[in-house]
């Protein structure tokens, strides 16, 4: 499995953009499909998108769709979410996740490795 470790959260005002990274170790990272989930607190982790193994396929969830994009560099096994038009109900703890095998890149569990999270906090 890979390790998976994202960065690039913070603070930002209503209306501003973030970009976080994610970037795996110690495995084969173009085999895997990757996503973003994100949970806020007192709520349940949610889909946020994700990024066939390719990069040829995308998915979002309808609350970021158009504010937010997804991209993956293989050679640099990193992924990315380029967060834009920055509200502050996509405040929350953002997750970095791999799926070797799945279905529905949606579903949590058809993935197979975490990150630890980093916070993201769009103040009004």
């Amino acid at each position: 499995q890979v390790q998976l470790v994202e960065s690039g959260g913070g603070l930002v005002q209503t209306g501003g953009s973030l970009r976080l990274s994610c970037t795996a170790s110690g495995g084969t990272f173009s085999s895997y499909a990757m996503g973003w989930f994100r949970q806020a607190a007192g709520k349940d982790r949610e889909f946020v998108a994700a990024i066939s193994w390719s990069g040829a396929s995308t998915y979002f969830a309808d609350s970021v769709k158009g504010r937010f994009t997804i991209s993956r560099d293989n050679a640099e096994n990193s992924v990315y979410l380029q967060m834009n038009s920055l509200k502050p109900e996509d405040t929350a703890v953002y997750y970095c996740a791999a799926a070797y095998t799945s279905w529905d890149l949606r579903e949590e569990d058809e993935y197979d490795s975490w990150g630890q999270g980093t916070q993201v906090t769009v103040s009004s």
